[in-house]
């Protein structure tokens, strides 16, 4: 086993990163993007997606990000049943990686679902950055938990997206670590720019009081609450943006103070959340919310907005212990705390956010994470070397 070394780059040692993941690159701007694109800086990342089927023979559509990150979408045909799936995908992604000359590299899986996917390959160290509890999600696979058994027998790291999900793995695997949701506070901070932002068409004919989200919209919404804050408050317009997933659409309450914006793109996110008088995080408490972390806390702090949201384990503590996030569980809870965030003292909580955001972003994340794989590979390369001497 080589790796090759480059001493006057941050990392002392380049290796490629093959990444397999039950969400695409282009759904939804969050953990995995931020932490890959700091990756692709460094080394080349190969995101490997779930199939889409057509009529063609099994082959990798692969286009490369703003990034530069390689993102591979394998295309199978339409009759390929499910057993044939893995077959099928271990013999490309073995083809895949040995056409970009990937002779050092580490696998990252964001799920074990793809794991015999990658049965061909050797690589320096395996990673399973554990980002949510995906077996408590709707529709999830009944094999996940076995494959997830099988990929805590073969990881030699361990990530996990929250420090509730990190209390759970670390019972379950020696070299647990957990790394929350982190957050780029220049590009939230935009929101703060006052008149300089620009409001975006879909958003600037909506009245005040503004409630946002963004955010997925699927079995993790309180969707009742949603209706029952909106009834309570007529006079309050409540904004939902981002894609509907695993719900219909039909299910989500309509209301002439309820606007559902659609998807947004990462970059679009900031001219939203500053025309917002208040950001809200709406999560129902069920199996699906028990481990999560969400990534928009800090973000909505970052962009200098007074939060509500939902007894999420993971809000509460630190962001509700510290004062920063207020939590409500009814709709009378939730419309009283937004009355009060849209009444609070604005200048002392931006400062006393940016204060906690201070030591939070996904560089630093990026760098401890990038520390444990290097030591990884050092000691995997060191036991290779003692077992063929």
């Amino acid at each position: 086993m080589s790796v090759t070394t480059f001493p006057n780059s941050k990392s002392a040692t380049r290796y490629g990163v093959v990444v397999f993941s039950h969400l695409r690159w282009n759904f939804v701007f969050q953990r995995p993007q931020h932490l890959l694109s700091r990756f692709a800086k460094q080394h080349d990342v190969l995101f490997i997606e779930e199939p889409v089927f057509h009529d063609g023979d099994p082959r990798f559509v692969v286009t490369e990000t703003k990034e530069g990150v390689e993102v591979a979408v394998p295309h199978l045909r339409n009759e390929t049943g499910p057993d044939e799936v893995d077959r099928i995908m271990k013999r490309l992604v073995g083809e895949l990686v040995a056409d970009r000359n990937f002779t050092d590299y580490i696998t990252w899986y964001y799920t074990p679902m793809m794991l015999e996917w990658s049965e061909r390959l050797h690589p320096l160290a395996t990673i399973y950055d554990c980002m949510d509890e995906l077996s408590a999600f709707k529709n999830a696979p009944e094999k996940l938990k076995l494959r997830e058994a099988e990929l805590f027998g073969l990881a030699d790291l361990v990530f996990t997206g929250g420090r509730s999900l990190y209390e759970v793995k670390r019972e379950q695997h020696a070299a647990v670590y957990c790394f929350p949701s982190s957050i780029d506070v220049k590009h939230f901070g935009r929101a703060l720019e006052g008149d300089s932002v620009t409001e975006p068409d879909d958003q600037k004919n909506i009245t005040k009081p503004r409630i946002g989200f963004f955010g997925v919209i699927d079995e993790r919404t309180d969707i009742e609450l949603l209706r029952q804050s909106a009834e309570l408050r007529p006079e309050w317009q409540f904004v939902m943006i981002g894609p509907v997933v695993k719900i219909s659409e039909d299910e989500l309450p309509k209301a002439d103070n309820i606007h559902y914006l659609g998807g947004k793109t990462y970059d679009e996110l900031p001219g939203y959340i500053a025309g917002w008088d208040v950001a809200m995080m709406p999560f129902a408490i069920n199996e699906s919310t028990r481990f999560i972390s969400p990534t928009k806390t800090p973000e909505y702090l970052a962009a200098g907005r007074p939060v509500v949201s939902t007894p999420i384990r993971d809000v509460v503590r630190p962001y509700g212990e510290a004062g920063l996030v207020r939590i409500a569980s009814t709709a009378e809870e939730f419309v009283r705390a937004i009355d009060e965030s849209i009444k609070e003292n604005a200048e002392e909580r931006i400062q006393k956010a940016e204060e906690f955001l201070a030591a939070m972003s996904w560089d630093k994340t990026y760098d401890a994470m990038s520390d444990l794989i290097e030591e990884t590979i050092v000691a995997n390369e060191k036991r290779s070397i003692e077992v063929t001497v």
